[in-house]
């Protein structure tokens, strides 16, 4: 919860972020193997040898597992929960003698660093200069290591049932790292993971998945500064060889309100408390009206948005983009994502404290003059602003949200005047973003373009999912966003263009959204069935990326927390529909879409 590195099948670590998730690099061969640096732990490919990866049950502790002809070896991956910011790696012979080799290729400042490296008594270490100071790294280890060919490296022959270690450590090695060590560390980060499961309320069905997108969310949580990442990378693209490569390694005020509301969901409410402290002492505090629409995970307000020239990009796709020129942009959609974290929370923990609400109540009052500002909308477009459907519905959240804690909590507030202005932002999205002749909530005002934002108006309970204007919408949506179980953003066409060059994938957390949106119309089993089968596009351990290419791939950074928490959001609503756990008399459910439109004749 401080930084994450992502293993590959073959126990290389790729990608490493140093020493927080939107430091620079140290590895990242995923988006240059010539220049990013790896470090690879594991065995040596030999004939047949196949890998297999998994995580323990219920922890974000990381097995690979080598399988060969003449035996079976294992790397145990895991970050200590100590605040060490270190990566233990525990290398095991599970069957035969099993050969393991080492090789750390450090890159740092984004594979632009020059680091110095030597050998010492039980490791190597790593020096570099950046930013005008002196950095370093210790690599510690049971097994010898060298240094050769700007490369430490040490391989080690493991009999069955034998173990060796290799822990990364920032900064200078002071305290001894030995087998002991590495033991209580497995032991209590195991301890920490599952406790941490066990004070959850999980759904009966897809217990597993929602478990791991759970535990995926947590990691892109700041244990120090209470932000939430929007995702663990950079660069990643979302077309292969496009111009869509952007930098999410930032706190967005909307994907972490849409995080603890999924949190929440499933019983953690620690994780709001943290972040709304961050925001109050990073954004509100400063400027209640106008927030960003993101921050660095320490709270900075300039991410500064430049391209490493010098990296090839992954499968050559460029530019590689570092900071997000996005941070700069009105998004008025932000103020009801913020909102309904904190109405959630309130039912939760109670009535906020007093300082809290009075920056809250500034911004709602600011916000019921001004929301009808055009902006560039949730999806951040670099074409012109616009009045877009998603921006006004969040508005009307903001203000429903506030005016109700207001009511329940006794909290102070120009309540009847943010109930007006809730009433006319309804008013304006049921006219003037509903185009009759298409049959549909567009992407903006006066437009005929679709949107898949459109899919939260019943999540956020804006309308019912019964009304017949919403029925239309969902038959336009499954018609021209909706491939099988996978949905588009948009269509980058014409007067939808966002500015940019190209086309994108699926969109998985409309993919989630749509799933959503079916059950709560009443349309539950296939909502299901849609559901599970988007299972089969997770990766071998359970997570998603931003998009999906047409066949299959996974594009876009990785992994997205977006993705994994409107996952657990269709999961529980799924799960209760299932089990009878709704309450809620209007829930009819239909077959198909044709049903719903011959029921709405009748009644």
């Amino acid at each position: 919860m401080r930084t994450l590195a992502l293993v590959a099948q073959d126990g290389t670590i790729d990608f490493f972020c140093h020493p927080d998730i939107d430091s620079p690099t140290l590895f990242a061969s995923l988006l240059d193997p010539d220049k990013g640096g790896h470090f690879r732990f594991g065995v040596e490919d030999g004939t047949g040898l196949k890998y297999r990866q998994i995580y323990l049950p219920d922890t974000n502790v990381l097995i690979t597992r080598f399988l060969g002809d003449e035996g079976i070896g294992e790397i145990a991956d895991f970050m200590p929960l100590d605040d060490s910011g270190r990566i233990v790696r525990i290398s095991k012979s599970i069957r035969g003698e099993v050969p393991f080799t080492l090789e750390a290729i450090p890159r740092p400042g984004y594979g632009r660093g020059k680091p110095v490296l030597k050998a010492t008594r039980g490791g190597a270490t790593i020096r570099w200069e950046e930013d005008g100071e002196t950095r370093s790294a210790t690599i510690a280890s049971d097994m010898r290591l060298k240094v050769r060919g700007g490369a430490i490296r040490g391989e080690i022959t493991l009999r069955e049932g034998e173990e060796c270690h290799v822990v990364f450590c920032p900064g200078r090695q002071t305290s001894r790292i030995d087998a002991d060590y590495v033991k209580q560390a497995f032991a209590e980060t195991r301890r920490y993971w599952h406790d941490w499961v066990a004070a959850g309320q999980f759904p009966t069905y897809w217990r597993e998945l929602v478990v791991r997108s759970a535990l995926t969310l947590k990691l892109l949580t700041s244990r120090r500064y209470g932000s939430i990442a929007a995702a663990a990378t950079f660069g990643l693209p979302e077309e292969i060889g496009g111009e869509r490569n952007w930098d999410y390694r930032f706190c967005w005020v909307r994907d972490s309100a849409f995080t603890l509301y999924s949190l929440s969901r499933l019983g953690y409410h620690e994780e709001t408390g943290a972040f709304i402290r961050f925001l109050m002492n990073n954004a509100v505090e400063h400027d209640a009206e106008r927030m960003q629409i993101m921050y660095g995970m320490d709270g900075r307000k300039e991410l500064t948005e430049t391209t490493l020239d010098h990296f090839a990009g992954f499968a050559k796709s460029q530019p590689v983009r570092i900071g997000n020129a996005a941070y700069t942009q009105t998004q008025m959609d932000i103020y009801g994502e913020l909102m309904d974290s904190v109405y959630i929370g309130s039912r939760a923990l109670g009535k906020p404290p007093f300082e809290v609400w009075a920056r809250l109540q500034k911004m709602l009052d600011w916000l019921a003059g001004n929301w009808r500002q055009p902006d560039m909308g949730i999806w951040e477009s670099r074409g012109e602003p616009q009045e877009f459907l998603s921006s006004r519905l969040m508005c009307w959240v903001a203000l429903d949200r506030g005016q109700r804690m207001a009511t329940l909590e006794s909290l102070s507030g120009d309540v009847n005047r943010w109930r007006y202005e809730r009433d006319e932002i309804e008013k304006t999205l049921l006219t003037e973003f509903w185009n009759e002749e298409i049959g549909a909530f567009t992407q903006y005002k006066g437009s005929r373009g679709l949107d898949a934002v459109v899919l939260l108006m019943p999540l956020v309970r804006f309308i019912n999912p019964r009304d017949p204007k919403w029925i239309s919408t969902l038959k336009v949506v499954r018609r021209e966003l909706v491939h099988d179980c996978l949905v588009q953003r948009y269509k980058n066409l014409d007067e939808n263009s966002d500015g940019l060059s190209g086309m994108e994938g699926a969109f998985t957390t409309s993919s989630f959204w749509y799933v959503e949106a079916l059950a709560r119309t009443g349309f539950v089993s296939e909502a299901r069935f849609l559901f599970e089968k988007l299972h089969a596009y997770a990766n071998h351990l359970g997570l998603y990326s931003e998009e999906l290419s047409d066949t299959g791939d996974h594009l876009g950074n990785f992994p997205q927390a977006l993705t994994h928490l409107s996952l657990i959001s269709a999961a529980v609503w799924l799960d209760r529909s299932l089990t009878g756990k709704r309450t809620d008399p209007t829930n009819i459910q239909f077959q198909n879409l044709e049903d719903a439109d011959e029921f709405f004749k009748r009644h």
